[in-house]
C-alpha cells in the first residue's frame, strides 16, 4: 500500500553525472504513478521532464549551480532562466559556500536573491551544504537563505561529506521558522529515514529511494 502522504513530499531525484534519457524518463513515469511532489534533476533535462508530467501534479525541479555552487553569479541566473523557459516549476539553488565562510554575506545574499528574481514566482529551495558548516553558520545560511526570498532551505546536494541529519533539520526548521520549508535530502534510504526527517521539521525530502519509503510497509 502506497503511503500518499509521503509521496506527496517527495522530490523524486535523479542527478547522477552519466543519467541518459530513458532513465529520465522511467523517473518520470515512476512519479506520475507514486504521485511525487516532483522530479529533481539537471537542468539538460528539464525539457524532457516538462513533457513526460505534463497533465499531472508532478512539478519538475532543476538544480542550479550543482553540485559546488560556486559558479559566478551571472552563469547561475542565466541557468535558472533558461530552466524556467524550459518548464522548471522550482529551482534548487546551491549556495555559495566559500563566500559564506569568507563572512561576505552580502554576496551570498546578492547571489539567491538573482535567482529568486529569474525564477519569477517559482519555488526557490537554497542548498546550504551544511556538512562544511558549523551551528552558527547553518543558522546564518538559513536567515540569508529567507532574506533573500527563497521558500525552502536545503540540507544537502548529495555530493557532500555528509547527508541531511536530524539535527541540521531541526536547526534549520527553528532557524527559518513555520513559513519557510525545509528539504531534507541526502542518504535517505527507508522510510523510517524519512519519518525521523518529517517529524525534526522538513515538509520536503530529495531521494532516489522514493518508490521504496512509500511501499514500505
Amino acid at each position: 500500500m502506497i503511503d500518499n502522504k509521503i509521496a506527496g513530499m517527495i522530490d523524486h531525484t535523479l542527478l547522477k553525472a552519466n543519467a541518459t534519457s530513458a532513465q529520465i524518463e522511467k523517473l518520470c513515469a515512476e512519479a506520475r504513478q507514486y504521485n511525487f511532489a516532483s522530479v529533481c534533476v539537471a537542468p539538460t533535462w528539464v525539457e524532457l521532464c516538462r513533457s513526460l508530467v505534463m497533465g499531472s501534479p508532478v512539478k519538475v525541479c532543476a538544480v542550479i549551480g550543482f553540485p559546488l555552487g560556486n559558479a559566478a553569479s551571472q552563469a547561475k541566473t542565466l541557468e535558472a532562466k533558461i530552466a524556467v523557459e524550459d518548464g522548471a516549476d522550482e529551482l534548487d539553488l546551491v549556495m555559495n559556500i566559500g563566500k559564506l565562510l569568507d563572512g561576505d554575506y552580502d554576496f551570498v545574499r546578492d547571489d539567491i536573491q538573482s535567482v529568486v528574481a529569474a525564477a519569477n514566482g517559482r519555488l526557490v529551495k537554497v542548498i546550504i551544504e551544511f556538512c562544511y558548516l558549523n551551528e552558527e553558520q547553518i543558522i546564518k545560511a538559513c536567515q540569508l537563505s529567507k532574506e533573500a526570498g527563497a521558500q525552502f532551505v536545503k540540507t544537502s546536494t548529495g555530493f557532500g561529506t555528509s547527508g541531511a541529519t536530524v539535527e541540521a533539520v531541526k536547526l534549520m526548521r527553528q532557524t527559518v521558522g513555520p513559513d519557510i520549508g525545509v528539504k531534507a535530502s541526502g542518504g535517505i534510504r527507508n522510510r523510517d529515514d524519512a519519518l525521523v526527517m518529517i517529524k525534526a521539521g522538513a515538509n520536503r525530502i530529495g531521494t532516489s529511494a522514493g518508490i521504496a519509503i512509500v511501499e514500505a510497509k
